[in-house]
């Protein structure tokens, strides 16, 4: 979270990735870090113990998204 605040206070537009699990506390440290309008791109949970095939899956669920946000700053509606 904390590089990607200072890479986008830099002007360097950055996809900030988190899993559903952890929307609410990436919400908080947005906003606490005075970045609220960053909007993180969210995949399905969980990453860790996910296979490599599955893994793939999370990463084609998250490139639209991120293309969105290097595009217009926004994940949503990607």
């Amino acid at each position: 979270m904390h590089d990607t605040v200072e890479l986008e206070a830099r002007g360097l537009p950055t996809a900030l990735i988190i899993t559903t699990e952890f929307q609410l506390e990436a919400q908080v440290q947005r906003d606490a870090l005075g970045m609220i309008a960053l909007d993180p791109v969210v995949i399905e949970h969980p990453l860790s113990s996910l296979t490599e095939d599955e893994i793939t899956q999370r990463a084609a669920q998250a490139l639209p998204q991120i293309k969105s946000v290097w595009l217009t700053g926004q994940a949503k509606g990607a």
